[in-house]
């Protein structure tokens, strides 16, 4: 559904390499302490609120440099906004465990949490925008494999599968792929919840998608009793009381599981203009949400994440660039409608 994915996907793979070799150059020296500089003066968000590592080598990060380097302060003090807070790293299909291992390496280092997001489900996203995945369900094993090995056992927060179990309820994904799917979840979270200090939690859609009870089942056919918890607003826009409400919902009928909210864009809420279709591809008038943080005050949300990282395009819309790309001109209207 979500343009932006593959291309993000292929991102993370081009910073995990950079990860690797700079792993031992940023970040914390373990002690804990807070408001550590990093790379080109990226600073970790304290640890008591906000465990998780931020990536000073993100593309937020590089246009905060260009546009000190080019004298535009203001401009950098808006993208330094989002450039100072912990967003997901999407693993790519081809080298899982080194980049789960560079990444949750430079967050060991840093005294944080790695935010890793796993999206390579056989028939990903029903062919469309973001379709592909992994070629069959032994392909897929070994994927989660490497990914366990890289993670070991470093801390590490991930969110599995965006949209995996959604688009088997509404029929996207075709039939005869379902119960491979639940399998291959089930899997999954059995792999990685058995790492010592790695939190699991299976996608479970958002607030634009009212009927609970349909997606209630599938969740718990897909392993979500053994996770822990459910993921809620992935890459969409629906605020953080709408998510908080449908979460609640959904937790009720799957024994009461905790569950996380992407926040990166969902400061205005959804976009209600245009084309129904393109109300999630770069829509105007957007904000950054909730910054990332474990004090949620509600024990049924774990956490606000950043999953989305805000500023990448959604695809060639509106303007945009290809999906995936920065787009500075939008990260920056992004960021200054969180005034």
């Amino acid at each position: 559904m979500y343009a932006n994915r593959e291309a993000r996907v292929r991102a993370s793979m081009a910073v995990a390499g950079a990860t690797l070799l700079l792993a031992g150059c940023f970040g914390g020296d373990g002690d804990g302490e807070d408001d550590k500089t990093t790379g080109s003066g990226i600073t970790q968000q304290p640890d008591g609120t906000d465990p998780f590592w931020v990536n000073p080598d993100g593309n937020a990060a590089a246009q905060v440099a260009a546009y000190e380097k080019a004298g535009e302060d203001e401009n950098a003090e808006l993208i330094r906004r989002i450039a100072e807070q912990p967003t997901g790293e999407w693993i790519g299909p081809e080298n899982p465990e080194q980049e789960a291992r560079g990444f949750t390496e430079a967050a060991e280092q840093a005294d944080r949490d790695a935010l890793l997001v796993l999206y390579n489900i056989p028939h990903r996203d029903c062919g469309q925008y973001s379709g592909g995945g992994a070629a069959d369900g032994d392909a897929y094993r070994a994927w989660i494999d490497g990914v366990a090995r890289g993670i070991g056992d470093r801390p590490a927060t991930v969110v599995l599968e965006p949209d995996a179990v959604l688009h088997v309820v509404d029929g996207c994904t075709p039939g005869e792929f379902h119960g491979e799917r639940y399998d291959l979840l089930k899997g999954a979270i059995e792999r990685l919840g058995a790492l010592k200090n790695t939190k699991v939690y299976l996608d479970a859609g958002n607030a634009g998608w009212s009927e609970a009870d349909k997606i209630a089942e599938p969740l718990k056919w897909a392993g979500v009793d053994q996770a822990d918890g459910f993921a809620v607003n992935v890459s969409n826009f629906y605020t953080t009381g709408d998510s908080v409400r449908y979460g609640k919902q959904l937790s009720a009928k799957i024994g009461g599981k905790p569950f996380v909210i992407d926040t990166s864009r969902n400061g205005n809420g959804p976009y209600t203009g245009g084309d129904k279709d393109e109300q999630w591809c770069n829509p105007p008038g957007r904000a950054l949400g909730e910054t990332p943080t474990t004090k949620t005050a509600d024990p049924l949300v774990d956490a606000y994440l950043w999953v989305k990282r805000p500023g990448e395009s959604d695809g060639e819309c509106k303007g945009g660039p290809k999906a995936g790309e920065w787009w500075p001109e939008y990260a920056l209207a992004l960021a200054k409608a969180s005034d």
